[in-house]
């Protein structure tokens, strides 16, 4: 589905087997008020403004763009921490609105979420056995073996020591406090976790242990991600595929390899060329981008990106481009996008 809720050419129908959630045209706006009469609303804060992707089971799909484009607001909508206003979410073939109607419905033990800042994530009055254990308190769940077993299995699992059950978040840095939220989030066996920037606090040198602690529990638990961030280099090692959103809008979604090789929207294009490359001799031309994302209180007609984008021309002043393609694995919102790649020619037979 693209930004305008029509189907892309070549996209899996609704419900296609596979598919664990489905976002169709997901709209969240907030409203803006001003002035000493705060009940007085001016208008809207567009924030997620009619988005449409689906994750496999199984999956990470990245979601990356500049602060404010709506990433986190999305996840928050997800995960049910935010109503959306509009659009329909579908979680393994069940409407996610009518499935959160319960205090203690499935959807909380599926889906998960793990946010970025591990300092204000964790209650400093509580022990580490305490936070891990309220996903099961909290559900009216008990596990096998006791809570107590199932907590230190939890912290074995993410790289902590069963004994730091007594603890205080206080007493650990901040790369063993995301361990914990990490423990608390995988706690109730969800098969979604929404990953809200989960290492962009930490230090770099920390940052590739907690990407690779979450890629083994995927693997280990059969996890979805959705893995929010704005570094492209991060969403690289953990993605299957990467969408990038832009003021609200989806602009382009592919493959991991696909965009990364060959980016076709102009957007996407200038983010990698910021990337830093580890070799002198595979320099990329900085693509400079004039001003600031324009205010999601008064978008821009047309294409979003037209405001800053070199390649505009009238139309993309004047008509919103859908999210499509030729290739359903790599789709675009954009008037005059990248060529895409010419395909691998065939090597000859017996060769």
């Amino acid at each position: 589905m693209n930004g305008n809720g029509t189907a892309p050419a070549g996209s899996p129908p609704p419900g296609a087997a596979g598919d664990l959630l489905r976002v169709e045209n997901l709209v969240k706006h907030f409203a803006s008020s001003r002035g000493v009469v705060l009940s007085r609303t001016t208008g809207q804060v567009r924030a997620v403004d009619g988005i449409s992707f689906s994750i496999r089971r199984g999956e990470t799909l990245g979601l990356v763009g500049e602060t404010g484009c709506g990433k986190s607001t999305t996840g928050r909508v997800l995960a049910g921490f935010l109503p959306a206003t509009s659009g329909q979410v579908t979680f393994d073939g069940r409407d996610a609105g009518e499935t959160r109607r319960g205090r203690r419905h499935s959807l909380h033990r599926d889906i998960q979420m793990i946010f970025q800042d591990p300092y204000s994530a964790l209650n400093p009055r509580h022990t580490v056995g305490t936070i891990i254990a309220a996903p099961f308190r909290y559900q009216g769940i008990m596990p096998p073996g006791g809570i107590r077993a199932t907590v230190e299995d939890l912290l074995s699992q993410v790289g902590l020591s069963p004994e730091h059950y007594n603890r205080y978040p206080r007493e650990f840095s901040g790369g063993q406090r995301q361990r914990i939220c990490v423990a608390r989030a995988i706690a109730l066996r969800p098969r979604l976790i929404i990953a809200d920037e989960p290492v962009s606090a930490l230090d770099v040198s920390i940052q590739a242990q907690i990407i690779n602690l979450l890629s083994d529990l995927r693997d280990t638990h059969g996890l979805a991600y959705l893995f929010i961030a704005h570094d492209l280099s991060v969403v690289r090692h953990i993605s299957d595929r990467v969408a990038v959103m832009y003021l609200g809008k989806l602009v382009e979604l592919a493959d991991n390899e696909l965009l990364y090789a060959a980016p076709r929207h102009p957007y996407t294009k200038a983010l990698l060329s910021a990337v830093p490359v580890p070799s002198t001799r595979a320099r990329r031309q900085r693509l400079s981008l004039p001003g600031e994302p324009p205010s999601p209180l008064n978008p821009p007609a047309g294409c979003r990106f037209h405001t800053r984008c070199w390649k505009a021309q009238d139309v993309c002043r004047t008509t919103e481009p859908p999210l499509a393609g030729d290739d359903p694995r790599h789709l675009v919102a954009c008037h005059f996008p990248e060529p895409a790649p010419a395909p691998a020619a065939a090597s000859p037979a017996g060769r």
